[in-house]
């Protein structure tokens, strides 16, 4: 005997493969061969991203510039949409060098007893630790503060902003509330007004007052001044003692909604006045 085709039923009529649910609406009867997708490589960026990523412009922008000739990468011009270059490839814009890991920017409510070294050392507390979880870029103070110190410390990892924010000839607003080991005398309060001599020259405040309702040794100073622990300095000069010093305002940028050892981004509006400091 012959074998039986098993695609066809009892009366000889074929078989067919798949039911006739299988063909209802949104239904494959029959699986899509795909290929296996090749692994990204990790050390290759758009160069569109590349150069949003530096702060330029968004990409949309990046690629009406790409494709305007604007950019160089490794010194010739690249107008090719969907270019991709490595981190370490050097990408100009106009001439100028990018740098394309994302700027960001974190403000923490230092608490007592931590850190700003960049140095770790051992058994030490550092803030960048407290802030750790932020970013996976490796983000820095913009200054430094006491150990003892606490209030407002700025991280980032833009180069450009830091140096203009350090920078004396810019005169950032600060505003401290300071505790001292004894009541401020009238007259060395009238001292630190006119401006307290260090290294040959006065410093000048914006502003020195007592804080209402809370006894004479806690006082609150608005300063412009760069120099490393300025206001401590002004308060040893006349032979006080800084008991606790706190940052409660640093270039515009305030405590509120910001308890002490936590940490938020810049607003996008907080990083375009910062920006504005020339």
């Amino acid at each position: 005997m012959g074998r039986s085709d098993s695609n066809k039923d009892r009366k000889g009529n074929s078989r067919g493969k798949y039911k006739k649910q299988d063909f209802k609406k949104g239904k494959a009867p029959f699986k899509k061969r795909t290929e296996p997708q090749k692994p990204s490589n990790p050390d290759l960026i758009r160069l569109n991203k590349y150069v949003a990523n530096s702060g330029v412009c968004s990409r949309r922008d990046a690629d009406i510039y790409i494709s305007a000739g604007n950019v160089t990468v490794n010194g010739k011009p690249i107008t090719e949409m969907g270019y991709k270059v490595r981190k370490t490839d050097e990408v100009k814009f106009d001439g100028r060098l990018l740098n394309p890991e994302k700027k960001e920017y974190v403000l923490l409510n230092k608490p007592k007893d931590f850190s700003t070294t960049i140095r770790d050392e051992r058994g030490k507390r550092n803030v960048n630790g407290l802030i750790s979880s932020a970013s996976n870029s490796k983000l820095l103070p913009v200054d430094k503060m006491d150990k003892n110190a606490t209030g407002l410390l700025l991280f980032t990892n833009d180069g450009d902003l830091t140096r203009r924010l350090k920078s004396p000839k810019n005169g950032l607003r600060k505003i401290y509330h300071v505790v001292l080991n004894r009541d401020l005398r009238s007259a060395d309060l009238k001292k630190i007004q006119e401006g307290v001599v260090l290294d040959e020259k006065p410093v000048r405040v914006q502003e020195v007052s007592f804080i209402d309702n809370a006894p004479k040794r806690e006082v609150g100073i608005e300063i412009y001044s760069s120099k490393n622990k300025v206001v401590e300095r002004i308060f040893e000069e006349l032979e006080y003692e800084v008991a606790k010093i706190d940052r409660v305002s640093y270039a515009g940028l305030t405590k509120k909604d910001l308890p002490r050892g936590h940490w938020r981004f810049l607003t996008e509006q907080e990083v375009i006045n910062l920006g504005m400091i020339r």
